[in-house]
């Protein structure tokens, strides 16, 4: 890198500037987008293999979309302290039981984003208390049809995708408590 500019800050991302030289020697550009908080995704799953899904319009994609509760986390917070507030805000749903999940990078040919995700099991009833920006619909669905909507193509979050397929695949090589793999697999 020769040098480094930031070029756009808002409170959620930065984009940065980086004059660089390719590896053939040859001078560059690289725009980077650095995040200020770290995705966090959550697949709540009830003792009969139910999940919530949450659906809202995506303003960049200018589409509506269905996808397991998430949200961001400040870089400084548990990412589980993240993962129960946004499972109670966007579902009205806690959890006594968290599990790791999946860590992912996002987009990492143009930015930092990170995500933590989590299963979430044992859930009662809390309190919905969604942002003011957010206006969300919630749908309760088997977790096999969970799976039959990705593979369809008409659940197209990568979170969402990256949850259910590491859930199952943990689920059939009996990664998961048995208890837990055994609603995920029926």
């Amino acid at each position: 890198m020769i040098a480094a500019r930031r070029v756009f800050d808002n409170p959620w991302i930065s984009v940065i500037d980086h004059q660089v030289v390719h590896p053939d020697g040859s001078a560059g550009e690289y725009g980077v987008v650095r995040y200020k908080n770290r995705a966090i995704g959550v697949l709540p799953i009830d003792e009969e293999g139910f999940t919530w899904l949450v659906g809202q319009h995506r303003f960049p994609l200018d589409r509506y979309s269905w996808e397991l509760p998430e949200g961001g986390g400040p870089l400084n917070e548990e990412p589980v302290a993240a993962a129960r507030r946004e499972l109670e805000e966007e579902t009205g749903l806690v959890a006594e039981t968290w599990l790791p999940l999946a860590e992912a990078d996002l987009s990492n040919s143009v930015s930092d984003e990170a995500a933590v995700c989590f299963l979430a099991c044992d859930l009662k009833p809390g309190r919905a208390a969604p942002e003011g920006s957010e206006q969300l619909a919630l749908r309760r669905l088997g977790f096999s049809a969970l799976l039959e909507e990705v593979l369809a193509g008409k659940i197209r979050d990568s979170l969402t995708v990256i949850m259910a397929f590491t859930a199952f695949a943990r689920a059939l090589k009996g990664r998961l408590p048995q208890r837990i793999s055994k609603v995920l697999l029926k």
